[in-house]
């Protein structure tokens, strides 16, 4: 469980940076109030181009989950 645990905890670590990462880039006042609507959203009330969004960062998950440590 712990080596599993690691692995997760690793993905998530990367997924995480590569959002940080985008964010100061892209920090603006137009873009914090877009993700402080979307933050308030569950999941099924946004608009189907923020779910893809959300679905293409589980695609990275799973991308790296099934990656076999490569």
């Amino acid at each position: 469980m712990s080596e599993m645990l690691e692995r997760y905890a690793a993905i998530q670590h990367d997924i995480w940076s590569h959002w940080m990462k985008w964010f100061f880039k892209n920090d603006t006042q137009e873009n914090r109030e877009r993700w402080k609507r979307q933050m308030n959203t569950p999941y099924d009330k946004l608009s189907e181009s923020e779910k893809e969004s959300d679905r293409r960062v589980v695609i990275e998950f799973m991308d790296h989950l099934f990656d076999d440590g490569k």
